[in-house]
């Protein structure tokens, strides 16, 4: 009875409540429609979010004088934005100052929100009043594509509960053809000129998440009620039709997320609206999961046959043993997002997850990863890699507003390395301020390797934000090669912040913002990430982190990412391995090596004993008075291998 119970409550969540209902407003004391009945027994919860108050002029001037300070003041990329796209913002939104009195409601909101989304910054969002915030128009399935960028085909890899979808015969794996009679792939590269994006491939990819899901709290609602969809059965099955209606659901937020107003709110590389969307998948297409996240469970999910590993983190983490033929067993870890509240935990699981799986390769799969808390991302990447992790670096744009900002004596934590180079702008005329890391350098090596085995990493033009840090991290500092489906990462180079953040920072000083209209907000690229490595002060914005070139198979869409894997598989068996396992006795500490050739022994960080020549096999030594031993291991002079272990932790 309570698994009838659970699925009738999991039916209810992806049911929402139909866009045309949402947006009129009927009253959910109503008697509730027949077209909705059948989807389970009982009254239906009431999904409809209040009608939001309407602005007076007042307060829309308001609105828009706090956007023309801090995009004029604080927008780190502005500069690029202009001469990149050739517009104003500021002058945009001065203009639509002196038109507001003539504006609705409707249009107010509509061109305040054009000209932000014209900066194609998915950092960077308005959000209008109450009514949407929180909710995503839906549909019950998902489109993704394969094959050849310049001639996609576009299917439908997944479809939610049946329930939703009256035509049986729209199934996973139909190709679809028209969407409300304009030819598929038509219809989604004109959708994609709404989209955010610096390039026309990140502009599609996104395009083609949001035809089928729109967060309503950082866009306007879909123009139709619902739509009508060809589609046929592969490969040349009959041309049929079938209508299906927007929803509205709910996705809500996992038990781990970080929480607005928190000191790590401020330390977020993210897009709100892929965040928001990423949730909705997961609700409507691994329910089990979402109610699971909900009620802070792990389980251990079994989706085609496939077995997950159980993690407490499976919001953000999802791992498993792939077999192959030519390389043996292999580790793959889908990183889904990177918005946690705590990185140290986060990391903890990370790490055990990477002692379950195989250490012959590991393939990171970051594709669709929409960012989060920046610490977890490049915290993370030293697990995988002997190197010094170097992070990334943040500028601020060098403005009366960001040298006040960070001479206030509330912002030493968040800006006090900063100031110096941004007072020293005045007199050099530059730009933005010093680059600078926002994750502190000992904390990113403050664990060491991990891993031994040989890593690749997948991304698409989805991996945004802090995704787009994780992929330069990996790049940059040479740890594996990275295969990318399409051009490159999604290109999101920036920390945001939200309107409290920045309203709080701004406190006491001359530049301080007044208080929004109630359930108006923002938020706002603040701190411009700039590369290291090789690419050494390049921007993420606008160019994303490139790599080898995949064209995704219709066996990855609907077989588990089957091809994906072969292929990533062939570029693990071409990277030289070594192995480097170290176990610690009582009075012994044995370190079992293969295909090294030095071995560099340090106790409390100091050279422990001269360098010794090895060959493959175990090696011995009396276990130290230290807190802590490392190993380095080197092969031809490179450093492949490193262990650090604590001895005196307990």
């Amino acid at each position: 009875m309570d698994d009838q119970h659970a699925a009738a409550s999991l039916l209810q969540a992806q049911t929402g409540q139909l866009l045309s209902d949402f947006l009129l407003g009927e009253s959910p004391g109503g008697e509730p429609r027949r077209r909705e009945r059948g989807g389970g027994r009982g009254r239906r919860p009431d999904f409809r979010i209040p009608k939001a108050q309407v602005l007076d002029g007042g307060e829309r001037l308001q609105i828009i004088d706090t956007l023309i300070a801090v995009i004029g003041g604080v927008y780190c990329h502005l500069p690029q934005k202009r001469a990149a796209y050739a517009l104003d913002p500021v002058q945009a939104l001065q203009l639509l100052r002196a038109q507001v009195v003539a504006l609705s409601e409707g249009e107010f909101h509509l061109a305040l929100t054009s000209i932000i989304s014209g900066l194609r910054d998915a950092h960077t969002r308005y959000s209008g009043p109450a009514a949407k915030q929180g909710a995503v128009a839906a549909l019950p399935f998902l489109v993704e594509q394969y094959g050849p960028y310049d001639a996609p085909t576009f299917v439908v890899s997944k479809v939610s509960a049946p329930e939703l979808i009256k035509d049986a015969r729209f199934k996973s794996g139909v190709i679809l053809e028209s969407w409300n009679s304009i030819p598929f792939a038509r219809a989604v590269d004109l959708h994609a000129d709404r989209e955010t994006g610096g390039r026309p491939d990140a502009r599609r990819a996104r395009a083609l998440e949001s035809l089928t899901f729109r967060a309503l709290e950082c866009g306007p609602p879909p123009d139709e009620m619902a739509v009508d969809i060809a589609y046929r059965a592969p490969p040349r099955g009959t041309l049929r039709e079938t209508r299906i209606p927007w929803r509205v659901v709910q996705p809500e937020r996992a038990q781990i997320n970080h929480q607005p107003g928190s000191r790590a709110s401020r330390y977020i590389a993210a897009d709100p609206a892929a965040e928001a969307v990423r949730r909705t998948k997961k609700l409507m297409f691994s329910g089990n999961v979402w109610e699971a996240d909900r009620s802070g469970t792990a389980i251990a999910h079994d989706e085609k046959r496939v077995k997950w590993i159980r993690t407490r983190f499976q919001d953000a983490l999802a791992a498993r043993i792939v077999k192959n033929s030519s390389s043996g067993d292999l580790g793959y870890l889908r990183i889904w997002s990177f918005d946690v509240e705590d990185d140290d935990a986060f990391i903890a699981e990370v790490m055990r997850l990477l002692d379950i799986l195989p250490d012959n390769g590991l393939i990171l799969d970051l594709r669709g990863n929409p960012g989060g808390l920046i610490w977890a991302a490049e915290r993370l990447l030293q697990l995988f890699t002997p190197n010094t992790i170097k992070p990334a670096r943040f500028s601020l744009l060098a403005s009366p507003m960001t040298r006040a900002m960070a001479s206030s004596p509330f912002n030493r934590m968040e800006f006090e390395a900063w100031l110096p180079s941004l007072e020293a702008a005045i007199a050099t005329g530059e730009p933005y301020s010093q680059p600078l890391p926002l994750t502190d350098p000992a904390w990113c090596n403050d664990i060491g390797q991990k891993y031994g085995g040989p890593v690749v990493c997948v991304v698409d033009p989805n991996t945004y934000s802090a995704g787009d840090l994780f992929a330069a991290g990996f790049v940059d500092n040479e740890i594996g090669p990275v295969v990318c489906v399409g051009e490159a990462t999604g290109a999101g180079g920036a920390n945001v912040w939200t309107h409290f953040d920045l309203r709080e920072a701004l406190r006491g000083t001359s530049f301080e913002l007044s208080v929004l209209p109630p359930d108006v907000g923002y938020t706002l690229a603040i701190r411009r990430a700039l590369r290291c490595g090789a690419a050494d002060g390049l921007p993420i914005e606008d160019l994303g982190v490139p790599g080898i070139a995949y064209e995704m198979t219709l066996d990855d869409l609907l077989q588990e990412n089957r091809d994906l894997i072969a292929f990533c598989a062939g570029l693990l068996s071409g990277i030289p391995r070594t192995v480097m396992k170290v176990q610690i006795d009582e009075r012994t500490v044995s370190i079992t090596t293969r295909g090294l050739d030095e071995l560099e022994t340090y106790m409390n960080g100091r050279p422990f004993e001269a360098v010794r020549r090895i060959s493959d096999g175990a090696h011995q030594l009396p276990r130290p008075d230290a807190e802590i031993i490392e190993f380095v291991g080197r092969r031809n002079g490179e450093i492949c291998q490193r262990r650090r272990l604590g001895l005196n932790a307990g």
